[in-house]
C-alpha cells in the first residue's frame, strides 16, 4: 500500500495530537533519527557470500566487516537509495620491473577462486570490475548475463577460459565490455584463453561504446565478424588484436559504427588488400592493422580520415608501392609506423625529414632503395629497433641525423661503406643506462667520408679513443658525451666527462690549465680534493653535481678567483659551508642543493656581489633570512627551500632583490605576514612560500607580479624543482616558461584578493591548507594559462564561479574540504575533471560529478555515476522531501503541544478529554469484540 506525502504529513500531525503516550513511540524514529541509509541485509549477505567463494592471499577484502557494506573497500552505493551499484575489485598492483620477485608479489595480490551466483541479489549493480586478477582458468559464469543493470563489465587480464557465454547479450544497458584475454604476467598460463563460436549475441548490446576482445580466440567465427560488429551503432572503441581472425571483408553494404574513434585489428592473419570501407570511419583517431599479411598499395582514401592521429601498418611485408599523396593532408597525424614493409617507389626523394614525431620500430632495409637521398633526419622520435646496414648504400647522403631515439644493436663499417659525401653525422641515443647502441669498427678503419660535425651520445665506443677520428681533417665540432670509454690527453683546457658511468675517487685533475671541468652525472665517490684551489687555479666552470661525493667542501675553494659557475648539487656533502668567499668576485651561479650541509651561512658571502643564481635547497642550514643577500642585487634565482631558516621575512627582499625571477622558501620556519614589499618584485615568475608558519592575509598587490618577459640566462644551464599538480617536477631548459604561486600549508587568513587573477601567465596556483575565507574570485576565469588550481582545505564559501569552466588548460583541480555551496559548474574543460574527490568535504555542493542531485532538478539516469536508477518505492526522493517533512512536523508538534505546555488550564482539559476518549475507545472495542464473538 502506498501513502501520498500529504497523507503522511496529516498522519504525523494527527499522531502528535494524540499526546505523550504516542509521542514516545514516534520520536525515536521520526524526530531524532539522522535518516542515514545503509545497504540492505540481503545485499550485505550477497557480498559476504561472494567473498567466501574468493581466495584473497593479500587480504584485500579485510575491510568487509561490520553492518554498513557501503563503507567496504571496492563497494560503491547509490547516495540516495544506498543500494550497491558498484563493485570495483580491480587489482591495482604496480609493476616496477619484470623480475621474478615482482611477478610473485603480483600473483599474491590477486583475487581468485569462484564467482558466487549470490551476485544476482545485487539487483542494482551497474559497475563490475574484476580485472587484473587470477581466476586460474575458470569459465565466465553464465549468470553474469542476468545482471540487468550492468553498464560496465571488465574481466580483462584475469585468466578466465572457455567460451564467452552468449548470455552477456542480455545486458542491454552495457556500455563498456573488456574481455581482454592476455595472460601476462602469468607465463605458466600462456595457453589459457577465451574463445567465441559466434558473435551474434553482440546484437543485444545496442548501447555498447567500448569493446575489447583482444587475444580472445575468434578463429572459428565465420567471416561475418564484421557484420556482428556493424550492429553496434554506438561503438567508439574496438580492439580485436591477436584474435586469430583470417578474413578481412573487402566490402560491406553499409557501415553503422561510424562513430568509431579507435580500431585495432593488428596481430591477426589477414592476407588481403587494405579494405576501402575503412574510409567511412571518418572519426578514427587511431588505426592499427599492423602485424598481418596485408598486400598491395596503401589506398589514397586514407586522406579522408582527417582525424587520424596514429596509423600503424607495420610488419605486413607485402604492402608496396608509393606512399599516397593523401597522407600529406592528415595534419593531425602524430604517429606513423610503416616498419617492415616493401615501400620502394621513393627513388627520386632527396630529403626525408620525419623529426619530432612518434615513429618507432627499426629502419627498414628498403631505405637503401632511396638512391637520390641527400638528407635523412629521424631526430626526436621513438625508434627502438636497429639501424639497417642498407643506410650505407645511400651514396648521395650528406646529412645523417638519427639522434634522440632508442636505438639498439651494433653499428659497423657496413653502415658507412658508400657514404663518401657524408659531412654531418649525429648518432645520439637516449638510453644511457644500458648503452644499447654500440659503435663497433676496426681499430685501423679509415672512413670513406670526411666529416665537418660528428656527435655521439649514449653509445658504447671504445675501449680506446676512436682512432678513426684522426683521419677527419675537416672536423669542426666533435661531441663524445655519455660515452663510457674515453681516454683524455694530459694537457687540457676543456674536460667534459659528464653523463657517464665513471666511478671511484674524484680524479686529481692533470692540468693546471683547465678552465672548464664537467664531471656531472657519474658515480664518483670519496671527497673533493683538499687542494682544489691549487690544482685548478684558472677554472671558470666546475660541475661535480649528481655523484656520490661526501665529506666537506674544502676551504681552498675560496682560492678559485676566476670561478664563475660552481655546481655541487645532488651529492652527500656535509659539514658547514667553507668560511672564505671574499675572493670569488666573479661567482655567478652557486648550486649546493640536495646535500647534508648544516650550520649558518658565513658572513663572507656578502662579497658575492655578482651572484645571480643561488640554490641551497634541501640541506640542514639554519638561522634567520640571510642578511648578506641584501648586497646580491643581481639575483634572479633564490632557492632556500627545505632548510631550517626561521623568523620574519624581511621587507628589503622586495626592495633590494628587484631582479628576482624565482623565489623558493618552502618548508622552513618563517612566520608573521608576507611583506607588502614583495609586490615590488614585478619580474617574479615563481613564488613558493609553502609549508611555513606565515599568517595574516594575502597581499592584494600580489597581482602586480610577473609583468616582465625577462628570461634568465642562467636558466639554460641550471635546473629548479617546482611543486606542480601535487607533485615535484624538475625543470631545466624550460624553467623560464613556468609561472607558479604556492602559498599552501601556512596559516593565512582573510579573502583571496581579486587582484590575484591579474597574474595572467600563471600556470600553477596553490593556496591550500590555510584558513582563507570568503568566495572564490569571480574573475578566476581570467587565468587562461592555469593548468593546476588547488584551494582545498580552507574555509571558502559561496558558489564555484562559472568562469572556472573557461580555463581550457586546467588539468588539476582541488576544491575539497571547504564550505562551498550550489551547483558545480559544467562545460568545456570541467567536463574532463570528473573525479568526485575534487569537491568532497563541501556538503552543500551538488551536481556532477557528485551524486548529490540539486534541488529542483530531475536525476538523469544516464548521467549519474554508474547509471544507478532511482527507487521510488524504497527511498526518499530528494532533499526537499526531508525539509518539508521536518518543517511540517515542527509546526504540527509545537502548534498543539507547545500550546499545552504554556496554558495549564488547556493542558488539564486536553488530557482529561483524551482520558475520556481513551475510555470510550476501550469500551467501543470491547463491545465490538463481544458482538463478533457471538456472531461466530
Amino acid at each position: 500500500m502506498f501513502i501520498s506525502i500529504s497523507h503522511l504529513l496529516s498522519l504525523v500531525l494527527f499522531l502528535c495530537a494524540l499526546g505523550p503516550a504516542f509521542l514516545g513511540a514516534i520520536i525515536p524514529t521520526s524526530c531524532t533519527s539522522n535518516l542515514t541509509f545503509r545497504c540492505s541485509q540481503m545485499e550485505k549477505n550477497a557480498l559476504l557470500s561472494f567473498k567466501e567463494g574468493l581466495t584473497d592471499p593479500a587480504g584485500r577484502l579485510s575491510s568487509w566487516v561490520g553492518e554498513d557494506c557501503c563503507s567496504w573497500i571496492g563497494v560503491g552505493c547509490d547516495n540516495t537509495t544506498s543500494h550497491v551499484v558498484e563493485l570495483d575489485l580491480r587489482n591495482r598492483f604496480q609493476f616496477s620491473d619484470d623480475s621474478y620477485e615482482n611477478r610473485k608479489n603480483y600473483k599474491k595480490s590477486c583475487l581468485g577462486g569462484k564467482i558466487s551466483p549470490f551476485l544476482l541479489n545485487l539487483k542494482y549493480l551497474s559497475y563490475l570490475d574484476l580485472s587484473q586478477n587470477n581466476f586460474e582458468g575458470i569459465n565466465i559464469p553464465n549468470f553474469l548475463g542476468s545482471l540487468e543493470s550492468l553498464n560496465y563489465l571488465n574481466l580483462s587480464f584475469s585468466l578466465f577460459t572457455g567460451v564467452i557465454p552468449s548470455h552477456l547479450g542480455n545486458l542491454s544497458k552495457l556500455q563498456y565490455l573488456d574481455l581482454n584475454s592476455n595472460s601476462f604476467p602469468f607465463s605458466e598460463f600462456s595457453t589459457v584463453t577465451l574463445e567465441v563460436k559466434s558473435l551474434q549475441w553482440l546484437a543485444g548490446l545496442p548501447s555498447l561504446k567500448y569493446l575489447d576482445m583482444s587475444f580472445v580466440n575468434l578463429g572459428e567465427v565465420k567471416p561475418d565478424w564484421l557484420q556482428a560488429v556493424n550492429m553496434l551503432p554506438s561503438l567508439l572503441e574496438l580492439d580485436l588484436s591477436g584474435c586469430g581472425l583470417v578474413t578481412l571483408p573487402q566490402s560491406t553494404s553499409s557501415i553503422n559504427f561510424t562513430s568509431l574513434t579507435f580500431l585495432d585489428i593488428s596481430h591477426n592473419m589477414f592476407n588481403t588488400s587494405i579494405p576501402l570501407w575503412l574510409s567511412n570511419l571518418t572519426g578514427l583517431s587511431t588505426l592499427n592493422i599492423g602485424y598481418n599479411s596485408l598486400r598491395g598499395a596503401i589506398p589514397n582514401v586514407f586522406a579522408i580520415l582527417v582525424s587520424l592521429q596514429e596509423l600503424d601498418l607495420s610488419y605486413n611485408s607485402y604492402i608496396e608501392g608509393q606512399l599516397p599523396v593523401g597522407l600529406g593532408h592528415l595534419t593531425n597525424l602524430s604517429r606513423l609506423d610503416l616498419s617492415e614493409n616493401n615501400i620502394t617507389a621513393l627513388k627520386m626523394l632527396k630529403t626525408l625529414k620525419l623529426e619530432s614525431n612518434s615513429l618507432w620500430g627499426s629502419i627498414p632495409d628498403s631505405i637503401g632503395n632511396m638512391s637520390s637521398l641527400q638528407e635523412l633526419s629521424l631526430w626526436g622520435n621513438m625508434f627502438n629497433g636497429t639501424i639497417s646496414k642498407s643506410v650505407g648504400k645511400l651514396s648521395m647522403l650528406t646529412v645523417l641525423d638519427l639522434s634522440n631515439n632508442h636505438w639498439k644493436g651494433v653499428v659497423t663499417e657496413a653502415h658507412f661503406q658508400n657514404l663518401t659525401r657524408l659531412s654531418y653525422l649525429y648518432l645520439l641515443s637516449v638510453d644511457s643506462a644500458t648503452w644499447s647502441l654500440v659503435l663497433d669498427v676496426k681499430h685501423d678503419w679509415v672512413p670513406p667520408f670526411n666529416l665537418s660535425v660528428a656527435q655521439f651520445d649514449s653509445m658504447l665506443i671504445g675501449p680506446n679513443f676512436p682512432a678513426w677520428l684522426q683521419a677527419q681533417t675537416e672536423l669542426l665540432s666533435l661531441r663524445l658525451r655519455n660515452v663510457p670509454h674515453f681516454q683524455s690527453y694530459p694537457l687540457l683546457r676543456y674536460l667534459d666527462l659528464s653523463f657517464n658511468n665513471f666511478n671511484g675517487q674524484v680524479p686529481l685533475f692533470p692540468s693546471k690549465m683547465m678552465e672548464f671541468v664537467n664531471l656531472r652525472e657519474n658515480m664518483f665517490s670519496g671527497t673533493m680534493p683538499e687542494n682544489v684551489g691549487e690544482i685548478l687555479p684558472l677554472v671558470d666552470y666546475l660541475d661535480l653535481s649528481s655523484n656520490f661525493i661526501n665529506g666537506t667542501i674544502p676551504p681552498s675553494i675560496g682560492m678559485l678567483k676566476n670561478l664563475n659557475f660552481l655546481f655541487l648539487r645532488n651529492n652527500c656533502l656535509s659539514g658547514e659551508l667553507p668560511p672564505h668567499w671574499e675572493e670569488l668576485q666573479y661567482l655567478t651561479l652557486l648550486v649546493v642543493a640536495n646535500n647534508n650541509i648544516s650550520g649558518n651561512l658565513p658572513s663572507s658571502m656578502q662579497s658575492l656581489g655578482s651572484l645571480r643564481w643561488l640554490s641551497l635547497g634541501k640541506n640542514h642550514l639554519e638561522g634567520q633570512f640571510p642578511s648578506f643577500l641584501k648586497n646580491c642585487t643581481k639575483l634572479v634565482n633564490l632557492d632556500l627551500a627545505g632548510n631550517k631558516f626561521y623568523g620574519k621575512l624581511p621587507a628589503w627582499i622586495g626592495e633590494s632583490l628587484s631582479s628576482l625571477l624565482r623565489l623558493s622558501l618552502r618548508s622552513n620556519f618563517f612566520y608573521r605576514k608576507i611583506p607588502q614589499q614583495f609586490c615590488l618584485l614585478s619580474s617574479l615568475q615563481i613564488l613558493d612560500l609553502a609549508q611555513n608558519d606565515l599568517s595574516g592575509g594575502i597581499p592584494q598587490c600580489l597581482g602586480n607580479l610577473s609583468k616582465s618577459d625577462e628570461q634568465s640566462l642562467a636558466s639554460s644551464i641550471e635546473e629548479m624543482s617546482v611543486f606542480f599538480k601535487g607533485r615535484e617536477y624538475v625543470y631545466e631548459q624550460t624553467i623560464y616558461l613556468v609561472h607558479s604561486l604556492d602559498l599552501s600549508g601556512n596559516n593565512l587568513s582573510g579573502e583571496i584578493p581579486d587582484n590575484i587573477t591579474s597574474l595572467l601567465k600563471l600556470g600553477n596556483m596553490n593556496l591550500s591548507m590555510n584558513y582563507l575565507t570568503g568566495k572564490i574570485p569571480e574573475s578566476i576565469g581570467n587565468l587562461k594559462n592555469l593548468e593546476s588550481l588547488d584551494l582545498s582545505r580552507n574555509k571558502l564559501s559561496g558558489p564555484i564561479p562559472q568562469s572556472l569552466s573557461s580555463l581550457t588548460f586546467l588539468s588539476h583541480l582541488n576544491l575539497s574540504f571547504n564550505n562551498l555551496s550550489g551547483i558545480i559548474p559544467s562545460g568545456n574543460q570541467l567536463q574532463t575533471l570528473n573525479d568526485p574527490s575534487i569537491y568532497q568535504g563541501n556538503s552543500l555542493l551538488c551536481g556532477l560529478p557528485l551524486s548529490t542531485i540539486c534541488p529542483g532538478e530531475e536525476p538523469d539516469p544516464e548521467a549519474r555515476p554508474n547509471g544507478a536508477e532511482k527507487n521510488d518505492e524504497e527511498g526518499f526522493e530528494s532533499l526537499s522531501f526531508y525539509v518539508s517533512l521536518v518543517a511540517g512536523f515542527i509546526v504540527g508538534f509545537w502548534g498543539v503541544c507547545g500550546t499545552l505546555v504554556v496554558k495549564t488550564s488547556w493542558r488539564q482539559a486536553y488530557f482529561q478529554t483524551f482520558d475520556n476518549l481513551k475510555d470510550k475507545i476501550f469500551i467501543f472495542i470491547k463491545v465490538k469484540v463481544a458482538r463478533l464473538s457471538r456472531e461466530r
